[in-house]
């Protein structure tokens, strides 16, 4: 378990006074509780008004005091990041990174302390439980959440806020999120294929005990059956969102529908592993075989050749989940965003 604490300017000199809430006020030229809002995070501010208090506060060199502001508010100031697949994803997978790196800056904003948590393990779910239902912080921002999953009816249970990444299948009443539109951008990667004249595309899933890889295989289906295409079972294999899977995935459709001269993979990952595998089989690429992948990962533009993909806004997922924790840990309804995304087309499908 990893703490990212926000850095902020401090004031120094012997026997300077620490600059108060008051002293910022002041400074902006604006009231207590506009800045009190501003430094938890909260609505109702203008942004003229907030550019006038973040500007004061780098002058004055504010800095807040977490143990009374807890004393006052009954809050830790800190918010779990918790992801729950094996550590060694958190780096291997552009995703995750991309998302922490986000939501570390979002929490700064609001002087936050971000604790990054790792549960993939039963006896690590079992210590993170424990130290979530300690009151040890305010809310929880869920990452990679699969049905099934006990540790999710125990953090309900715990009564722990609660902000994911993606819709938590089983708990979309209960547990707030945000997420892309999976279901639109799988169905658009595939209206590109067909656009093209590609007829016999194949898909790789993510999870299907994940709402991104259930509805991205759905988007697959949408567009198919809109232009009159029949699903083929053959065409269809499942992976877990590495470029492992990918090639694996890819092995296997070349066996099942050695035809097929389009592949929807729903990861980028996915699409890396199969595009190396088509290599090596001999298939060129988009000429024999198109390729789309999802995400638009970093990884997307330095393939060979470059991926055509769906772009997941993680930069403004990881915004709005943390907008939407402060408002859950506020005592508001749960609810869900959705954010659109769009098609990248680079080589491996060109328009």
């Amino acid at each position: 378990m990893t703490s990212i604490v926000p850095t902020v300017p401090t004031p120094s000199g012997p026997g300077r006074k620490r600059p108060t809430i008051r002293d910022v006020a002041r400074e902006a030229g604006v009231s207590y509780a506009t800045v009190s809002r501003v430094l938890n995070g909260r609505d109702w501010v203008s942004p003229e008004a907030l550019v006038a208090v973040r500007d004061a506060i780098t002058r004055t060199g504010y800095t807040a005091n977490p143990h009374a502001r807890s004393l006052a508010t009954g809050r830790s100031g800190s918010i779990a990041f918790l992801l729950t697949e094996p550590q060694h994803l958190l780096f291997e997978d552009p995703n995750f990174s991309v998302l922490l790196r986000g939501v570390a800056q979002a929490l700064s904003d609001r002087e936050l302390t971000l604790i990054l948590m790792i549960a993939s393990t039963p006896e690590e779910r079992s210590r993170t439980v424990a130290y979530l239902s300690g009151g040890h912080v305010d809310g929880v921002l869920l990452v990679s959440p699969h049905s099934g999953d006990p540790l999710l009816s125990q953090l309900v249970r715990a009564e722990v806020p609660i902000v994911a990444c993606g819709r938590v299948l089983g708990y979309e009443q209960i547990i707030s999120s945000v997420m892309a539109d999976d279901r639109n951008g799988g169905r658009s990667a595939v209206d590109h294929l067909i656009a093209a004249g590609r007829t016999r595309i194949a898909t790789i899933t993510g999870p299907q005990d994940t709402a991104g890889g259930v509805d991205r295989l759905q988007g697959y289906h949408d567009a198919l059956i809109a232009h009159g295409f029949t699903i083929e079972p053959a065409r269809i294999v499942h992976g877990d969102w590495s470029r492992e899977s990918g090639a694996a995935a890819m092995h296997t459709l070349l066996e099942q529908s050695p035809d097929l001269d389009a592949v929807f993979a729903a990861s980028d990952a996915m699409a890396a592993g199969a595009l190396r595998v088509l290599r090596d089989a001999g298939r060129e690429v988009p000429t024999d075989v198109r390729v789309v992948g999802f995400d638009d990962s970093g990884l997307a533009a330095t393939t060979e050749p470059p991926l055509t993909t769906v772009r997941h806004p993680l930069d403004r997922v990881s915004e709005e989940m943390v907008r939407l924790l402060t408002d859950v840990i506020a005592g508001r309804t749960p609810l869900s965003i959705t954010v659109p995304t769009t098609l990248v087309v680079r080589a491996s499908s060109p328009a």
